[in-house]
């Protein structure tokens, strides 16, 4: 096996648009693991609904989760790393949020905290009933017992494509990225897939030409550009397949597990 570490994003890559887990992929991955190498999973989504994919697929290890914020082992759903926000610092975000009627939560490694739990969109209660997550209402800062990993706003394209304009003109003590069409995160300076997965492989005693990871947004260019082999999605952005080295097919496509047998399995 020529590669020993493989990265998978989620959404758009791994799933398809039903966000399901199509039986081509898993048997895929699955021979790939059995042939010696390393799945995890490289996510914007929390732990607590990225942990239940890689039980899906059979395996243990880690998923990068949050978007590389927070690395966690499947098996006991330890820590292993988080990169830590000061919550202190999104206040200016959040004012604009409110000011615009813009959703936002507040992520630590396994919770997950809205403005007023009681106030909650039927767009918003859709979207985590989906994510299989319970939000709780947002403590004062000094209230936090567990680090602050993950800033998510969610809103239209319209709102979201505004909100990063606005931001990018602003001081920088985030790292903002798209994550989705009609999402925009914010992490440490530091926090991002391709550092997360640089961390684990040194950990692991990779070697980055040993790493293959394949993603379809913007927020996966880090991990696609570090990779040994980079692979975009077919649905990919022309600038994500930019950053790629190799193009697979689509998530609807099973375009992880052509990938999977083009570099790995042949």
């Amino acid at each position: 096996m020529k590669y020993k570490l493989i990265a998978l994003d989620v959404d758009g890559t791994l799933l398809n648009d039903d966000h399901s887990l199509s039986p081509e992929n898993k048997k895929t991955v699955a021979e790939v693991t059995r042939q010696g190498a390393r799945v995890v999973l490289c996510t914007g989504r929390n732990p607590k609904n990225a942990i239940p994919i890689m039980q899906e697929m059979g395996l243990t290890g880690y998923v990068l989760a949050d978007n590389g914020a927070v690395t966690v082992r499947v098996e006991d759903q330890e820590v292993i790393h988080q990169y830590p926000m000061d919550g202190r610092g999104l206040d200016p975000y959040i004012e604009y949020c409110r000011h615009r009627d813009i959703h936002f939560d507040v992520n630590t490694a396994f919770e997950l905290y809205v403005d007023n739990v009681a106030h909650l969109t039927k767009e918003a209660h859709f979207m985590y009933e989906h994510l299989q997550l319970v939000p709780a209402s947002l403590p004062a800062w000094g209230e936090f017992r567990e680090p602050i990993v993950k800033f998510t706003v969610f809103s239209s394209a319209e709102m979201m494509d505004e909100a990063e304009r606005e931001w990018s003109t602003w001081i920088q003590s985030f790292n903002i990225q798209r994550s989705g069409e009609f999402f925009i995160d914010l992490m440490h300076p530091e926090a991002s897939k391709g550092n997360a997965l640089k961390q684990l492989a040194k950990q692991l005693g990779i070697r980055q030409q040993d790493v293959l990871s394949i993603g379809n947004y913007y927020n996966d260019i880090s991990m696609l550009s570090f990779a040994g082999l980079g692979i975009a999605m077919d649905n990919s952005p022309v600038e994500v397949k930019a950053a790629a080295d190799a193009i697979t097919g689509t998530n609807n496509e099973n375009g992880v597990s052509e990938a999977l047998i083009k570099y790995c399995l042949s």
